[in-house]
């Protein structure tokens, strides 16, 4: 009798150890780094509650690679992604993104054409975390706003020391931009590290910092773009 109690007790464990391998993605940046003939790829996964965003550029020479991201939710072991966006879209024509994954401890494995094995980065907290969606030009006098109900959007996504901008068309799946890298948000000051930059890789390594007040659900941000022109920008919490 003890026997046959152990064994269902083994039986058990091993079920929930399975699930718990499959589970809920724990929200966070997951990063894997390929080298390849002295050529760094960069391979980046950026997880909120239900939503996620997979980029991939390279460094030395910079080249973006390709990005997308969307609503998502889990069937057993697969991601089952709704695209919003996806930068290889007038090649590829995906609007669903379903790998396979695993988790083994902290270590995030998906399945695409290989395994990648991406690693957790550590845990940040800061002012401006979370989604945003641009909203309108400042300064704020009651003008017309964009936001879910346009299929035209600009998406800010920041996390853990991370950001990206990404620019698209839900309705058509055109593509417009996309940049991203590390940032900084303390004492109202916004400062960006670019990391990659769609539009022009001659821009990867630039330092940016902007003025930022948050009022309410709103974001006001300031200061000059990458061409060094003033703008004032409002952006919305998602």
């Amino acid at each position: 009798m003890d026997k046959k109690n152990n064994f269902v007790t083994l039986i058990v464990i091993l079920f929930i150890g399975s699930f718990m391998g499959i589970g809920q993605l724990t929200p966070g940046i997951y990063v894997h780094t390929a080298d390849k003939n002295g050529v760094k790829t960069f391979h980046q996964l950026k997880v909120k509650e239900n939503y996620l965003i997979y980029t991939v550029f390279e460094k030395d020479p910079a080249n973006f690679k390709k990005t997308l991201g969307g609503f998502y939710k889990t069937e057993q072991n697969q991601l089952m992604v709704d695209l919003e966006f996806n930068s290889n879209y007038a090649t590829d024509s995906l609007k669903t993104w379903s790998p396979t994954y695993r988790m083994e401890n902290n270590t995030l494995i998906l399945n695409l054409e290989t395994e990648i094995a991406f690693e957790p980065t550590s845990k940040i907290s800061q002012d401006l975390d979370g989604a945003w969606l641009f909203a309108t030009r400042g300064p704020d006098k009651g003008q017309d706003r964009r936001g879910e109900e346009s299929s035209r959007k600009t998406l800010k996504f920041l996390k853990d020391g991370t950001f990206q901008w990404i620019a698209y068309d839900t309705d058509s799946f055109r593509f417009s931009g996309t940049g991203g890298g590390s940032y900084d948000a303390k004492n109202g000051v916004y400062t960006e590290q670019i990391e990659y930059f769609s539009r022009d890789n001659a821009r990867v390594g630039a330092t940016l910092k902007f003025d930022y007040d948050l009022k309410g659900k709103d974001w006001h941000h300031t200061g000059s773009n990458s061409k060094g022109e003033h703008m004032y920008e409002i952006w919305a919490k998602r």
